[in-house]
């Protein structure tokens, strides 16, 4: 494992362990590699603690397992955590990777979202409800003022796919927020927001938004469903 340079002022752990699960992910540390705790504290002039606890993150995400006989080993891809937002995020920063791993998810998104909404329709509480109705106005005043590639129009939409997710009171579809989130978020990197969204979809999020809060789950799933194909033409 070649030395590597630390990115100034970022967390230590953090900027370790994004350098080696990036690494992992591209291939240039292969699966049934084998390294150690003392290889980790040489490459990246790191204490042992900071390499143990690099390890352990690893160990979690199923990138690699550790012995003390043979080491610290790369799983293959097969074995990895693929819903833990680091690997989401290493796979979509990886071009070899990116295409697939948003096809992917776009397909998990597919699958889970108008379901939730549907479930959301039923167990959302009114002020749920509401909130989903004030975080499509904002968005339409954001697009309104050609604000639609703006952090603020993302982190919008993002908090309103999330709280639909969270209105569905299914633990399941709640762990899934990072993963969905994730597909927005590389939609967004990739300049797949418009400036000035087209009134369709500014439309499709108002009528979800009212049939989560008037109760109406085939609706709620319907307006969900071509909310990501609109959103899916774009990408």
């Amino acid at each position: 494992m070649p030395t590597m340079p630390i990115r100034p002022h970022a967390p230590l752990l953090e900027t370790v362990l994004d350098q080696i699960g990036s690494d992992i992910v591209s291939g240039k540390i292969k699966s049934g590699e084998k390294f150690t705790l003392q290889t980790l504290c040489e490459s990246f002039s790191i204490s042992r603690t900071v390499a143990r606890e690099t390890m352990r993150a690893l160990e979690h995400l199923g990138m690699v397992s550790s012995s003390r006989r043979v080491g610290i080993t790369v799983l293959p891809s097969s074995q990895w955590s693929v819903f833990s937002e680091p690997i989401i995020r290493w796979r979509l920063r990886e071009p070899s990777q990116r295409n697939e791993q948003l096809s992917s998810l776009t397909a998990l998104r597919e699958a889970v979202a108008p379901r939730a909404a549907a479930i959301a329709a039923v167990a959302a509480s009114q002020r749920e409800g509401q909130r989903l109705r004030d975080l499509a106005a904002t968005m339409r005043t954001l697009g309104a003022d050609e604000e639609g590639t703006s952090e603020e129009y993302l982190n919008t939409n993002l908090e309103f796919h999330s709280l639909l997710l969270e209105c569905s009171d299914n633990e399941m579809f709640s762990a899934l927020i990072p993963s969905i989130s994730a597909v927005i978020r590389a939609r967004y990197d990739a300049g797949g927001f418009d400036a000035q969204p087209s009134n369709e979809l500014l439309d499709t999020y108002d009528a979800l938004a009212e049939a989560v809060f008037h109760r109406d789950d085939n609706a709620a799933s319907q307006e969900c469903a071509k909310l990501i194909a609109l959103e899916s033409a774009t990408a």
